[in-house]
């Protein structure tokens, strides 16, 4: 094991963390990496913390345990932190994004029973869909979710309206796999390794990546509630810088990827083979059907801290999303909702602290996979341009 990083890096002092030990709760996926390793490296203690790693069971369970104040943050859904803030996850309470986590390493997985009958892709599936509407079940991670919001988008991309053509449930990531092996689900979208463990066992194969949905998107957030942010200001710095740094390192070599991989399938992480995680860490996928290929946009950690920084317009987007689908009825104050739950001045001050680059302004630009571009800059507008949404086709059906 590399040797772990020295203790005491931080201003000793006012900027001492208020906090030594931070409970940080995690679900089974690959994309915890860089927090299991901040905590198995040292990267907490050169800050001043220890992080106390608490595996859960659902992003439900998440939501509860980070409102009740059981855990302090969590490895979270960014569109699961938006939901709780504008109270449409769970009960209201004001959220923070600290940071993000990731980009892409997410898939739409369908099963074989599918594959048999020819739906491999968006536009098979569609066609399928077609012949026998809301004969298919598809499963998302959480209600307000990165996964549910992902998965609508594909298929309305591909002409299917996610709540008049389908029927959509909730199903925690690590039992995804055995649902679709029961017949109860025939496509799901989840982060890996579930995904590619579908095609281990033979059950499912993977129909699209998320980062084909949306390059370099938005995956989970280091979240927290706001108002222990607000009291705990030195302790959210010093965790953001010790996850900025295990990202760094997760990314310095095929070798530390290699030993994340070993640490992180052990049984207090993700519990499964290093085959179902290795694989698409490298950037090598296959779909399950004969299909491989090399994809430079594979799960992402840090990229000289281009994953990371808590863009305002990543948050929006979920909320244009969340209008989209009639989950939020009101139009909200897309920016200023952003504004308060994205903590980008406690951000700075970590990337300061560690030598990540900072980039120039609040907001990014991407085009998704229906050629739509999205840019932050005039939120309503982009959530009520599409043809498939809540109000156009689901309304009388609900």
């Amino acid at each position: 094991m590399p040797e772990q990083a020295s203790a005491g890096a931080w201003v000793a002092g006012s900027d001492k963390p208020e906090r030594e030990t931070v409970r940080v709760g995690f679900l089974p996926l690959t994309d915890c990496a860089s927090l299991v390793m901040a905590a198995v490296l040292g990267f907490d203690r050169r800050y001043g913390i220890k992080i106390e790693l608490r595996r859960e069971a659902s992003w439900a369970a998440v939501r509860d345990k980070l409102g009740s104040g059981e855990l302090d943050a969590a490895h979270a859904l960014y569109g699961l932190v938006y939901g709780v803030q504008m109270g449409i996850g769970g009960p209201q309470r004001d959220m923070a994004v600290l940071m993000n986590l990731n980009h892409n390493g997410q898939a739409i997985t369908l099963s074989r029973a599918l594959a048999g009958q020819g739906a491999v892709d968006g536009a098979s599936l569609a066609g399928l869909m077609r012949a026998r509407p809301r004969a298919y079940t598809f499963a998302q991670t959480f209600p307000t979710g990165t996964h549910a919001m992902y998965l609508y988008y594909w298929l309305a991309a591909h002409g299917i309206a996610p709540f008049r053509d389908a029927r959509v449930v909730t199903v925690p990531p690590p039992q995804m796999v055995a649902n679709l092996d029961a017949g109860h689900i025939d496509g799901f979208c989840a982060g890996e390794p579930w995904g590619h463990q579908a095609i281990l066992d033979g059950v499912g194969v993977t129909a699209a990546t998320t980062q084909q949905i949306w390059p370099d998107h938005p995956g989970k957030a280091l979240g927290t509630r706001r108002e222990f942010a607000a009291q705990n200001p030195h302790t959210c710095r010093a965790l953001i810088a010790a996850v900025l740094d295990a990202g760094k390192w997760i990314e310095a070599s095929v070798a530390n990827k290699r030993r994340m991989v070993e640490v992180i399938a052990a049984a207090d992480y993700l519990n499964t083979g290093r085959g179902a995680i290795e694989e698409r860490i490298l950037g090598h996928y296959q779909n399950g059907l004969g299909k491989r290929w090399d994809d430079a946009n594979s799960l992402k950690f840090h990229r000289e801290g281009a994953v990371n920084f808590p863009y305002l317009s990543d948050g929006m987007w979920f909320m244009t999303q969340h209008r989209r689908w009639g989950l939020l009825k009101d139009e909200p104050d897309y920016l200023g909702v952003a504004g308060a739950v994205n903590q980008v001045a406690l951000y700075r001050e970590a990337a300061v602290m560690t030598g990540t680059a900072l980039p120039a302004g609040l907001m990014r630009s991407a085009t998704l996979i229906d050629g739509k571009v999205w840019d932050g800059s005039d939120p309503a507008a982009y959530a009520a341009s599409f043809d498939i949404q809540w109000a156009k086709h689901d309304r009388e059906q609900a």
